[in-house]
Formats: C-alpha cells, structure tokens, sequence
C-alpha cells in the first residue's frame, strides 16, 4: 500500500513546486521580465515575500489568497497552475508506479507551461516546444512508452498535418487562421504520444475548444468567427490525457 501511494504522493508534492516555478513564467515571461531572478513581491505595496508565503498551495490557502501585509489580492494563477501541477503529478503516478511517472509528469508540466503562456499571451515560445520535443525523444531512448519509430513518424505528421491545414485556410480566406508555434506544439507532441494518438488528441482538442465556445455563449460573451482561441492550449489539455490512456494500456 505506501509503494503505491509514493508516487502519487511525491509527484503531487513536487508537482506544486514545479507549479510555482511555471505560474512564475507565465505571468513574468510575457511582460519581459526575468523568470530566474528577482524576488517575488507583493502587486500591491511591492514587499518582497518572505518563504513562509510561498509555500505551493499553502500559503495562499492559510492567507486566503492575499498579501499578510496589505492585505492586497495575490494573483490567483499563482494557486490555480500549483494545483493543476499537483493534479497532473498524482494522475502520473497513479498512472504509472514506477519510474515512467516521473517521465509522464514532466511532459504534462511542459505542456502545462506552453498552454498557460498561450492562454495568457497567445504565445508559445519556441525554446519551451524545443524542450518538449527534446524530452520527447529522450523519453523514448529510454523505452518510456512508443517506439521511436512511432515517435518520429509522430512528430513530422503532427507538424506537416497542423501546417497544411494552416497553409489551405490562409489560401482559402487569406487570413491567418492558426499561429506558427502550434504546428510545432503539435510536432513535439507527436514526438511524446507517436502517430497513432494524434488524430485522438486533435479530436479531443476541438471538442474542449467547442465546450469553450459553448460556455462563453451561456455566459453572454460574444464569440465572432474571428475571434483567437488559444489552440496550443487545448492541444496541450487533450495531449496529456492522451499519454494516461497510453500509459494505463500498456502498464
């Protein structure tokens, strides 16, 4: 019974701190400040927060979301991506009881990454997909999951596949319909999950960008045709439920 609770345990616990870590670059990175340096801080009277506020999860449940000082709002993205890194740490490991947990729990962090900064910034910068790719390959050098062969297939048909359809629709309405980091986020998932998971995943990405649209009807916000959905973000949501599935099948 504690072999098996270990690596949901461990992976929840390091997954709020890798959480803080990524909730720290999607709202430092696309306002050009630096993610390694500088001190965390109050938004309201800019004191720098001693370690007992920065505890993942904690801190913000003890402070009930506000400045000990000030008593100003925290950013609630702060909590929120802590929790969801947690929450992607303790599927892995209940995934998986071994070694590979950790390997699916850093591609679901990654991809946590790319698809909080396409929410916030509609950008997916092309270091971070990098990583993602390289770990992917890693991760199959290591026997973690597909063959490499199916990697690799998986990577040049995710990429060639999401650009295609982006070349015919700016040919077709002479627009662009899709951003240039999301073929390439496709690609580096393609190089996790292999060929044969992608149409699933792309499947399963429309359909949440479908919920999305449906929800903000209900909700009274207009949708226009124009309108920009961030789709590295629902690719990145469907991509790691995918790899469980991939996981528990072959476990």
């Amino acid at each position: 019974m504690a072999e098996a609770l270990f690596w949901p345990v461990a992976l929840g616990v390091l997954g709020a701190i890798v959480g803080s870590f990524v909730a720290t670059l999607a709202i430092r990175w696309p306002e050009g400040e630096s993610v390694m340096r500088g001190r965390s801080r109050c938004d309201g009277c800019d004191r720098t927060l001693a370690a007992r506020d920065l505890v993942p999860l904690l801190s913000a449940a003890m402070l009930r979301g506000r400045c000990r000082s000030c008593d100003h709002a925290i950013d609630p993205r702060h909590w929120r991506i802590e929790a969801i890194a947690a929450v992607i740490g303790i599927a892995a490991g209940l995934a998986s009881a071994d070694p590979i947990a950790l390997v699916g729990a850093c591609f679901g962090w990654l991809l946590l990454a790319l698809g909080a900064l396409d929410v916030v910034a509609l950008w997916l910068p092309d270091r971070l997909t990098a990583v993602l790719a390289g770990s992917g390959i890693t991760a199959g050098l290591i026997g973690a999951g597909p063959a490499m062969t199916d990697r690799l297939i998986g990577g040049v048909a995710g990429y060639v596949g999401l650009w295609a359809v982006a070349a015919i629709y700016r040919r077709v309405r002479g627009r662009d319909g899709m951003g240039g980091g999301d073929p390439k986020l496709f690609g580096a998932i393609g190089l996790w999950l292999g060929w044969q998971l992608l149409p699933a995943v792309l499947l399963l990405a429309c359909l949440v960008g479908l919920a999305v649209v449906l929800i903000a009807a209900v909700r009274g916000r207009a949708m226009a045709a124009d309108t920009a959905l961030p789709l590295g973000a629902l690719l990145a949501i469907a991509a790691y439920p995918a790899w469980l599935v991939m996981i528990g099948h072959t476990s």
